[in-house]
């Protein structure tokens, strides 16, 4: 098993690190502000819509699902994501997200790891949560979303997560007008994304990050 070390990052949220890799889950700078600027603030609040769908390639610790639950508000939200090897609840357990919350959010992270994979479930009347345990690129969508959350490892870790043929896959995956968000912002990725049909727009990044990509199918 590949050994995982929990990590406080500056904002008083845990990420966690792969030395393995020398790859951290989050921004070290902040994971829970660096998720909500690039998905929930850059994806979630800029799709105006009473039900939203949403693709998230990477489900990692859950936080951005936990997040969107969190600040999905009186939208319907149909949420699906996709992880190929998930963490072990000893992990998750030790996970300070939930306890940052109050009220009914502080039990919300809990439950989101404790429903089973493989199924629609519903964690609360407007919010529905599909996890999935395979591979981005053998994943056969069977929605349309209106946005996707990109939130694989970075391209010099795993590049093939990052390829034409994942990006295509994710733009046959939106509406028209549905973006696909990410915190990468390198060159290379944007021109793959232009290249399979997306209109790609810089963005400012999150603390510690000068800037993000925002990925409209058109």
């Amino acid at each position: 098993m590949t050994k995982i070390e929990i990590k406080l990052s500056k904002d008083g949220s845990h990420t966690l690190y792969v030395p393995a890799l020398n790859e951290h889950y989050h921004s070290v700078n902040g994971a829970v502000n660096e998720a909500m600027h690039v998905f929930i603030q850059a994806g979630l609040k800029h799709v105006q819509t009473n039900q939203v769908n949403i693709l998230e390639f990477g489900f990692g610790t859950g936080l951005n699902a936990f997040l969107s639950a969190v600040n999905s508000g009186e939208m319907e939200v149909h949420y699906c994501t996709l992880e190929k090897y998930p963490l072990d609840m000893e992990t998750i357990k030790q996970l300070n997200y939930g306890a940052l919350f109050d009220g009914q959010f502080k039990a919300l992270f809990k439950k989101i790891h404790q429903v089973p994979w493989g199924r629609e479930n519903a964690l609360d009347s407007r919010f529905f949560l599909t996890k999935q345990q395979c591979d981005f690129t053998k994943y056969k969508p069977e929605n349309k979303y209106h946005i996707i959350y990109f939130d694989a490892f970075a391209p010099d870790i795993q590049p093939k997560l990052w390829s034409s043929a994942v990006f295509q896959k994710a733009y046959n995956a939106l509406l028209p007008g549905g973006v696909l968000t990410t915190y990468c912002a390198k060159g290379i990725v944007r021109r793959t994304m232009q290249d399979v049909g997306f209109k790609v727009e810089r963005m400012p990044g999150p603390p510690g990050k000068r800037e993000m990509l925002r990925a409209i199918k058109i």
